[in-house]
């Protein structure tokens, strides 16, 4: 069955995109526990490209259904889970990116979607919680996608949420997105 078609953010309302994340069914990968197989000689890159045996995999349907399938498990690592195997994959920092945002709103009433490079939408909010990062190479904001799986927020993504905190009157700035507030600055 091949997977629906990439949702063009632009053209959604943010209960649209409510709705497709709600319709959105993922496997119950956390209910399956097959015993440990090996290693899916797999990878994910810190810019969201998936690799097999070192070779980038292009075909974009692949990646998402891939993506469905990923766990995060208790010891901080990743597996790919059916309910008759688990293969590890590395991740260089988080799996998923998101790419694109939508901002319905402003101040407390504020909604914010994002969609990730696999496609998913995720509106930010106290199950998908925004938190930031101070790293040497500047913030790092990262978006809760499920089931202790992350985004890093793109830097051109992450531009849009600074301009909208600055924009804002909170003290320390923060982004406000489905009643829940995120401080830009990570907590001292």
């Amino acid at each position: 069955m091949p997977m629906p078609p990439v949702p063009d953010l632009a053209s959604l309302s943010l209960s649209d995109i409510a709705r497709l994340a709600e319709e959105n069914k993922l496997p119950p990968v956390e209910r399956w526990n097959p015993t440990h197989c090996g290693d899916s000689e797999m990878r994910i890159a810190r810019d969201g490209t998936w690799f097999h045996q070192g070779s980038p995999i292009g075909r974009q349907a692949m990646v998402r259904l891939f993506s469905t399938i990923l766990r995060r498990e208790p010891d901080g690592g990743y597996v790919l889970v059916t309910p008759i195997e688990k293969l590890d994959i590395d991740v260089e920092d988080v799996p998923f990116v998101a790419v694109e945002m939508k901002a319905e709103s402003e101040g407390r009433e504020a909604r914010l979607a994002f969609r990730l490079n696999t496609g998913d939408l995720v509106t930010a909010g106290r199950d998908h919680p925004l938190r930031f990062e101070t790293r040497e190479d500047g913030p790092r904001p990262y978006l809760h996608v499920r089931g202790g799986l992350e985004a890093l927020v793109a830097r051109s993504v992450y531009y849009e949420l600074a301009a909208i905190a600055l924009a804002g009157d909170d003290t320390p700035p923060g982004i406000w997105s489905d009643g829940a507030f995120f401080a830009l600055e990570p907590a001292a």
